[in-house]
């Protein structure tokens, strides 16, 4: 495999596991009103998480190409998140995550 898959792999496996942790920790501290929908932003994180990680073991370029746009539609979605809560950390960080993740899917893409 070229290091275009392996970088893009690991840039996706690590944005999967931060939204993964990020969603746990929202769980844990939810509320008995918000618990339900951390519980499916759970769920959608970890199966994301568990996508990311086979994809390594896949070996397959459009398939990690595939989940790494969908991390980048969820990094960016996050970003508009922490935008509407006007939390700077929740905007910058998610945007950055985001636009590595694609710098990498172009290089993966471009490379094949």
């Amino acid at each position: 495999m070229p290091l275009a898959f392996w970088v893009c792999a690991a840039v996706t496996a690590i944005s999967a596991a931060v939204s993964l942790g990020y969603s746990i920790a929202g769980l844990v501290a939810a509320g008995d009103a918000d618990r339900t929908a951390s519980m499916y932003a759970s769920a959608r994180s970890a199966a994301l998480a568990v996508v990311a990680v086979a994809a390594i073991f896949v070996g397959s370029v459009p398939f990690l190409a595939a989940v790494a746009v969908a991390m980048v539609l969820v990094q960016a979605a996050d970003t508009v998140v922490g935008r509407l809560i006007r939390d700077r950390l929740k905007t910058i960080g998610p945007a950055a995550t985001a636009a590595a993740n694609l710098a990498a899917s172009i290089w993966l893409c471009t490379s094949a």
